[in-house]
This record gives C-alpha cells, structure tokens and sequence, in this order.
C-alpha cells in the first residue's frame, strides 16, 4: 500500500483546503476509521480530521478484546451478541496480524451469581449466536480439570468451569490499518487537526468545517457536502459547539486496566472473574497480562482520565481473589491505563447496565453522529452511517457509488490464508536473514507477509543493534513510513506496547527512539528534548496513583 506518513498529512492539509468533499469526518478513532474506509472504497471523496493523535481517545484504551460479550446476554441483548460474533468471524480474516484466537475460562464458584447450569445454558447460547463458528466449541470443565488447565486459580469451594473462544486484538494498530487503508482508496486524512468551528448555510445547516493544525497553528476551512461526527465521548461537546443549543446524549464511563508480566501473573488463557455487578477479565498476550477493567460513570474533564490508587487497589483485590498464590502487590504492576467509554445514556440505573449498542443520529442541520457500540462491531457500525448519510448526497452522487466493500482485508498482504503462510516461512526468513526465530515471529505475529518487506526496507541502518534493539526500530521505521506517527508520544502509547508491557515502560529506549524521530522527519519533529518532556507528563500522570499509594 501507499506510504502514510507525516508527508502525507501535509499533502493531505493542502487537499483539505483545495477540494470539495463529500463527507467531512470528525473523529479519529476506529468508527471515524472505519466510516472513512467504507465511504472511500465505495468512490466517495473523504476527509478525515483528527484533533490529537489517531486513536487517542478510547480506541487505544480498551480491554483489546474482540468478543460477542458473554455478559450482554444476561440483558437480553441478543442482537448485540449476534451482531459483534458476526463481526468477530469476519475480522479473523480482514486482520489476523490484530485479532487472535483466544480461549476464555470462567470459573463458578458456589457462592457465584450465575450457577453451573446457567452458566451452560449461556455458552450453548453464545456457540449458537455465532453460528457455531467459534474457533473452537465450548467445553464444559469439572473442578480438578478446571485446575489443570489454570493451576493458579483459587480451589477453595470450585465447582467448575467453561472455556469458550473469543479473541484479543492491538485495538491501536486497527485503527491505523483501517486508515491506512481508506488512504490507499483515496481519503485525506490528518491528525492533529482540531475541529474549532462549523460554518453554516442561511438555513442553519453546516457548509464546512472551521480546522486548527496542532503543529503549525494555521487555521482554515474544508468545504464538504455532508458532515459525520465520530469523536466519541466528545459528542457532546461537539455538539453544543456545533449546534447549540444541544441535548446532551452521553453517559461516559471510565474504565481502568493493569498490565503485568507473564511470569508474575501465568495464564494461558484469559480468565473471566465475577466483580460485584460486572466483570473482569485477566487476559494474556505475547508481551504481557492485561487485567482490567472497571466501570464508573465519569464527569470530570475527557483529556485528563488516569488510574487512580483506589481503581488500582480495586483490581488488584479481584486477582488475588481468584489468584490468591500470586500475592500481586502494587510493585508487579507494570503500567496503567485508563479511557472514558462512549455510552449512550439509556436511562439505565447504572453504567454497567447501560446499553452497548450504538446510535446514529441524521441531524437536519448536515452532520450525522455515531455513538456508542462496541470496538468489535465498528466495521458494521460504519456501513450502517454510509449507507445512513450518502441520503443527503445527489440522487446522481448516490447512483455513481459503488457498494460496501469493507469485508475486504484491511492489508492486502494479510489475510487469513497469507498470515498462515507467513507463518509457516518463520523458520526460513530466520536462516535467511541470521535472526532467531524468536525475532521473525514477533515480527510476522504483527505484520504477517509485510514482513519480509519491512526487514529489507530498514535492516541496513542498524548494522550494529541487537535483536531486541532492532525490532524496536524496524517498528518505529514502519510507524513513521505508515501510521503518520508523528512522535516518540505517539509511538510509545499507540504503536507498540512499550509503555504498559516493558519494566521500565520503556524509558530505557526513549532517548534513542526520539533521536532518531527527529532524524527521520526533521524539521517536522519536535525536538528529543521536548518528546521526551511529553512522554513524562504522560507518565506524571497515568501513574501518579504510584506515589499516592506510597504516601
């Protein structure tokens, strides 16, 4: 595909001030992403802003699960769980190098809210909802196989178990696969590019909307024929920007998740632990134990949500509840991390009973909105507002396009068939270029067949780095060439795990990979110093509960 890079956003910049385009997209997270993909791939001209980096909001904060969401069924929400299993069979193939199989274990105990054969009744609903397409079928454990396969888990009154598949994901680099893509079908997009205004027909209805570039500080307009809001937790203040005077719609809600070594914290599969009135899941990936999340209505200011010493305290009593051998204290935790979900306010009694469903909204006034939904179900959510806002387009714009096309894999090198290949060529690639197989794999387990393209493009220029070292920089390389990563900010919270899966976060890198941004894009860099500045107030604040914990 083509480059994506900080060259491309300032071309994209200039397009934005020079063209006419069908729909103007305010949002950079994955429903902004993915209403862009779908519009550009089926012929229409796209903009697409973003006022920080991409998926900086809640698309990088989530529990990086694709699932159906086992305890949606307990609401009755069987569309939903029909829906996003749907959604999960269909992005194992459009992006397998993000969303892995994933075997799920849910222990009952005897005091349990939900008992053994309810329990049962849900998993036979949940293989039926996906049409019996899980990876794999539900199995049925009793307590002393239950404790094989999870020796670490509490034994004290077990009476058994259900394991079912689902999936985990990098919900970042989604985001950035989907854009790259909607790029490669012709859409403008740039980060950094703060909505700050609408101008408005004599009727009241938008004409364009009024930018701000972050970096250079110059302001301008992008004339669009129809409008669609994806910011989220932000609709609000989007709208009363916008519209005032506007009905607020939101019920955001903060959710906080832990991140720990593999070898404090062993699981094998993920691991679904009753919490009071919702749950927790403690899910392992290749770098790390993520164990999270909570779920508290929120109303204090969107851009300054962080983990708090009581939301840690919280999640570290669930874990050692169900892991009472591992004695987790707040010195395991590697990092933190916290995002503000994007509820629409149902009216329900609680945030954890409030629905997960998404909205769209035509607002007469030229601007369609989309709210709420499930990470997993973003690629249908995105159809449904194309199909929903091309109804303010010509009858003749309408007739030209093309339909929706977004089953397509997000990267043409990898789908399901081409991961598995790549796969299979880990032990040539390793001979062939003198790396371990370890190194290959964590290289193809995130890119698949690009790869090979990605260690041919950059080897030579480290000649001298270790493996570790290297792979680290073979991905800063590809996130400059490909993800408009435009700093070490953006590189370490949004294009690798660095921050909440490494000891140090790491910060032993930080310098290194901040020269050599500053060496790759240049002048359009901030300085080391000043990238270096932003990552610490990042870590000032996401994990101030450190100090308040000592204190």
């Amino acid at each position: 595909m083509q480059d994506f890079s900080y060259q491309t956003r300032q071309i994209n910049i200039d397009r934005f001030q020079q063209e006419h385009f069908d729909f103007v997209i305010i949002g950079g997270g994955i429903n902004g992403a993915g209403v862009a993909r779908d519009a550009a791939s089926r012929g229409l001209k796209v903009a697409l802003i973003e006022a920080n980096d991409f998926a900086s909001g809640t698309s990088s904060r989530s529990s990086k699960l694709i699932h159906g969401g086992v305890r949606y069924l307990e609401n009755f929400e069987f569309h939903l769980v029909f829906e996003a299993l749907n959604e999960r069979a269909k992005l194992f193939d459009m992006a397998p190098h993000l969303v892995h199989p994933l075997r799920f274990q849910i222990p009952v105990y005897k005091h349990s809210r939900v008992g053994m054969f309810l329990m049962g009744v849900g998993m036979w609903l949940y293989d039926a909802l996906s049409l019996f397409r899980a990876p794999k079928l539900h199995e049925r454990l009793n307590a002393s196989e239950s404790l094989e396969r999870l020796p670490t888990l509490k034994s004290d009154q077990l009476k058994g178990s259900f394991v079912y598949s689902d999936a985990y994901m990098d919900d970042d680099r989604l985001v950035h696969e989907t854009l790259r893509s909607a790029h490669s079908h012709g859409a403008a997009q740039a980060n950094y590019v703060r909505a700050i205004g609408a101008e408005k027909h004599p009727d009241g209805s938008i004409s364009a909307v009024k930018c701000k570039d972050q970096l250079s500080g110059a302001e301008f307009t992008i004339q669009g024929t129809h409008f669609i809001s994806t910011v989220g937790v932000w609709t609000d203040e989007l709208g009363e920007n916008f519209l005032a005077p506007w009905k607020k719609i939101m019920r955001p809600s903060k959710g906080i998740h832990l991140t720990f070594s593999k070898d404090r914290l062993p699981l094998d599969n993920a691991v679904v632990m009753g919490a009071e009135s919702r749950i927790v899941f403690g899910i392992p990936r290749h770098e790390m134990v993520i164990v999270g999340t909570t779920d508290t209505d929120y109303d204090e200011a969107l851009s300054e949500v962080h983990s708090t010493a009581e939301d840690v305290q919280y999640l570290l009593k669930v874990a050692n509840e169900y892991f009472p051998g591992a004695q987790l204290t707040e010195n395991d935790i590697l990092a933190s991390y916290a995002g503000v979900r994007p509820l629409v306010d149902d009216g329900s009694s609680s945030e954890g009973k409030t629905s997960r469903e998404h909205t769209i909204i035509n607002d007469p006034r030229n601007i369609t909105f989309v709210a709420g939904g499930k990470y997993t179900t973003y690629r249908n959510m995105a159809e449904e507002t194309v199909d929903s806002a091309i109804t303010y387009l010509s009858l003749d714009r309408q007739a030209a396009l093309g339909i929706c096309q977004t089953n397509a894999p997000l990267n043409p090198q990898v789908n399901g068939a081409q991961f598995r290949w790549a796969q299979q060529l880990i032990p040539e690639w390793a001979q062939a270029w003198g790396k371990s197989v370890i190194f290959v794999q964590a290289l193809v387990e995130r890119h698949g067949l690009e790869a090979e393209e990605i260690f041919k493009e950059f080897n030579e220029s480290y000649p001298n780095a270790g493996e570790t070292e290297l792979l680290w920089l073979l991905e800063l390389r590809y996130a400059l060439k490909n993800t408009m990563c435009l700093s070490l900010r953006d590189f370490v919270l949004r294009r690798v795990p660095a921050f909440l899966a490494l000891k140090d976060n790491g910060q032993s890198y930080y310098r290194q990979w901040a020269e050599e941004i500053t060496r790759v894009l240049g002048r359009e860099s901030h300085s080391v110093d000043e990238q270096l500045d932003e990552m610490q107030r990042h870590i000032n604040l996401e994990l101030k509960w450190k100090s308040n914990l000592s204190d």
